[in-house]
């Protein structure tokens, strides 16, 4: 049982949600517009495509008929893109109409970026938006915006001035999404200039005033093009986690021989956060219920120091470390799990977290590593940590969230482990994606340096332990 869909041949792009009658049907970029159906985003069915080819778009409902909005491109004129219109009666055939495809106005907005339109009902008004990834005409290169058309027939279309232009972006601001929850309005973008994330706003209205909260993502860089999707009660991001294998870019490094230091390709495993609204309105992510409880099997939990003095009982671990690095391996990790504890600390450590893949060299592997004084959680790989890959890095960090840790307040950490997919969460609020490509098959660890914390009601859940292969 996989956690995270991938088509069995291809790969995952951009997914659009559409919900109807208890079904999220969602459309995605594969070999031209693929769609599956779930009902608790972890068993997929009812794969269908669409004869459609193109970009990234949406889906809407009008007078019993289905419409969807997409995008294409033109190489000549240069970097042309175009706005496309079909329809269905069932979800299932579609009919394009050609004659509907409009491109920019060259007056409010470039015509380099006109793609990813994103249509809702605004009931306020009383007509349909359709929000655009374009560039605002201006001064400098920093133009991306969400665009905005308006029109009463979902047919013709009424170019207005940018729904949020805030002159940052080198960009379009791609895959815009828009939608209402309780008293709060929310914006959502993903960027891959000057910030390579998926980003959101908050307003009272659909026409802003957009203001960013002070964590304003969702997920790292391994969470792209993320679409909202909704029964009315839950609400989900659907965004995807990439592969490294093509090398499209050829930007890879010719002598290192895996995957993990090449660079992200276009497309992978689909990753499907549940979002949680706080009190003051700005929006944390968990698993969905049904990916949070996938595994059946509750493991023993073991133990083995390795260095630093751990007190240990049967499912927790504590280390007092003020002036060194305390480590200890864990269980080995099969192909899919989830491995979840309380971590708490008094005396605040300069880091303490969760190593995967690592053996008793506990050197090479994948580390999560929590750092209050730095306000983040970050993310390291095993290559960095020794001589060679020292000298191959000139950043420190490699992903990072950030995230407040205080001290004495417990944290609910849960690691979901499928194959080469990493996702971590944190309290219902934070989440980590990424990858793990070059070493598996290894252990667990925990770690603490230069202070002390410790871990609780650890447990490890797995699909079965019949053969030790999960």
């Amino acid at each position: 049982m996989k956690l995270f869909y991938e088509p069995e041949s291809g790969r995952m792009g951009d997914i659009i949600p559409f919900y109807e009658d208890g079904i999220y049907r969602l459309f995605y970029l594969g070999k031209g517009w693929q769609s599956i159906a779930t009902q608790n985003q972890l068993d997929f069915s009812d794969p269908r495509p669409t004869g459609i080819h193109g970009g990234t778009g949406s889906v809407v409902k009008a007078d019993g008929i289905y419409h969807m909005f997409y995008c294409k491109f033109a190489s000549h004129p240069y970097n042309r893109q175009f706005v496309c219109h079909a329809t269905s009666p069932d979800l299932r055939d579609w009919t394009e109409h050609p004659e509907h495809t409009f491109q920019p106005d060259d007056v409010i907005y470039e015509m380099s970026d006109w793609r990813d339109p994103h249509v809702i009902r605004n009931e306020e008004e009383g007509c349909w938006w359709m929000l655009v990834a374009a560039q605002k005409k201006g001064r400098t290169m920093r133009k991306g915006c969400v665009g905005l058309c308006k029109s009463a027939d979902l047919v013709r279309w009424e170019y207005c001035e940018p729904l949020y232009a805030p002159a940052v972006n080198q960009s379009a601001l791609e895959c815009p999404d828009l939608f209402r929850w309780g008293d709060w309005w929310y914006l959502t973008y993903s960027s891959y200039t000057d910030r390579f994330t998926a980003q959101y706003r908050m307003s009272r209205s659909p026409c802003g005033p957009w203001t960013a909260p002070a964590t304003d993502t969702f997920d790292s860089r391994c969470f792209y093009a993320p679409k909202h999707g909704t029964n009315g009660k839950e609400h989900y991001m659907y965004g995807w986690n990439p592969r490294r294998d093509m090398n499209i870019w050829n930007f890879n490094p010719p002598a290192y021989p895996g995957k993990d230091y090449n660079t992200w390709d276009w497309g992978g495993t689909m990753i499907v956060h549940r979002l949680v609204q706080n009190a003051d309105g700005t929006l944390g992510v968990c698993p969905p219920e049904a990916v949070d409880s996938a595994f059946p099997v509750r493991e023993t939990v073991s133990f083995e120091p390795l260095t630093g003095s751990w007190q240990l009982t049967a499912d927790a671990a504590a280390a007092d470390s003020p002036c060194g690095y305390a480590s200890l391996l864990m269980n080995r990790i099969p192909k899919r799990c989830r491995l979840e504890m309380k971590a708490v600390f008094t005396r605040t450590p300069r880091e303490f977290g969760v190593a995967l893949q690592v053996d008793r060299d506990f050197a090479m592997g994948y580390y999560l590593i929590f750092e209050p004084n730095r306000h983040r959680v970050q993310y390291k790989t095993g290559l960095r940590m020794y001589e060679d890959g020292g000298k191959m890095f000139p950043y420190e960090v490699e992903q990072e969230r950030p995230f407040e840790w205080e001290a004495g307040r417990e944290y609910r950490i849960r690691i979901f482990v499928d194959e080469t997919v990493l996702v971590l969460y944190a309290d219902d609020q934070l989440a980590l994606s990424t990858r793990m490509f070059d070493r598996s098959g290894l252990q667990f660890g925990l770690f603490v340096s230069d202070g002390s914390a410790q871990f609780r009601d650890i447990r490890l859940y797995t699909e079965n332990t019949e053969d030790g292969e999960n």
